[in-house]
């Protein structure tokens, strides 16, 4: 069984992001760890990008934190790299094309096997476009993440059909978020989504509460949340673990 499918074998999973080097890579390793303490079943890492242009303001304003402090590719591997001296938690990364683009594919997927990242979810490669990576990740063991927004049934399926690891089901239209609201019918996506696969699904984009978490984890097999704790970090900086660890428990135990 992958890390992945571990993540999704004992319920409903957690899923924190955070963007790496904000505000340091070994507060970045400090938070990762203390989200696994507090039940995270998985985390999403964030690559800091130049033009994230799926992200609203909170997550850009970390990328730009993170890439004045001087984090790049080679700084996010060598976190990894110090997280993996002490978890084994299933580790995602979330980044733009460019950078793997630049690394070379064979060069990124390779490092990602050697480092035990299991999977990569790219917002700016489009389903059809996938095969310019799909072919390489998959030799090095690492699952492209499918994301799927609320759109035409059919389009639903055609993604869903070829998910691996899990599918990421963007829960609003627009941009990454915090929402005091969901309105998306979740319920219609995910029933499209199990008529043609058994990859679990967890649902992001806007949650920000235990009460949205429990309701979205309820629809599917997990939620995953970025721009809240993004925020956390941003207000509490370094000093942010203890707030971070709290914040993440009181959404586990809303699933």
């Amino acid at each position: 069984m992958s890390k992945i499918a571990k993540a999704f074998e004992n319920g409903k999973a957690f899923i924190p992001f955070l963007t790496v080097g904000d505000p340091n890579g070994d507060k970045t390793v400090e938070f990762v760890l203390e989200m696994e303490r507090a039940g995270a079943d998985l985390v999403e890492l964030g690559i800091p990008f130049s033009d994230p242009t799926a992200e609203g303001v909170v997550i850009q304003d970390a990328n730009v934190r993170a890439l004045k402090g001087g984090m790049r590719l080679k700084g996010v591997f060598e976190v990894v790299e110090k997280i993996r001296e002490k978890s084994q938690i299933p580790l995602v990364f979330l980044t733009y094309l460019n950078p793997v683009f630049n690394y070379g594919y064979e060069a990124f997927f390779a490092k990602c096997q050697e480092l035990g990242v299991d999977g990569m979810i790219c917002p700016d490669l489009p389903y059809e476009e996938r095969g310019e990576v799909e072919e390489v990740a998959e030799k090095y063991g690492v699952d492209l993440i499918a994301l799927i927004a609320p759109t035409s049934e059919e389009r639903i399926q055609m993604i869903a059909k070829a998910a691996k690891g899990y599918i990421y089901i963007v829960s609003s239209m627009g941009v990454t978020g915090v929402r005091s609201k969901i309105t998306t019918d979740i319920g219609r996506i995910v029933e499209a989504v199990r008529k043609v696969t058994d990859v679990p699904c967890a649902i992001g984009f806007g949650i920000s509460t235990p009460e949205q978490a429990h309701e979205m984890a309820a629809l599917s097999d997990g939620a995953i949340v970025g721009s809240a704790i993004v925020k956390i970090i941003a207000q509490y900086g370094e000093d942010a673990a203890p707030h971070v660890y709290e914040y993440v428990k009181a959404m586990k135990d809303a699933l």
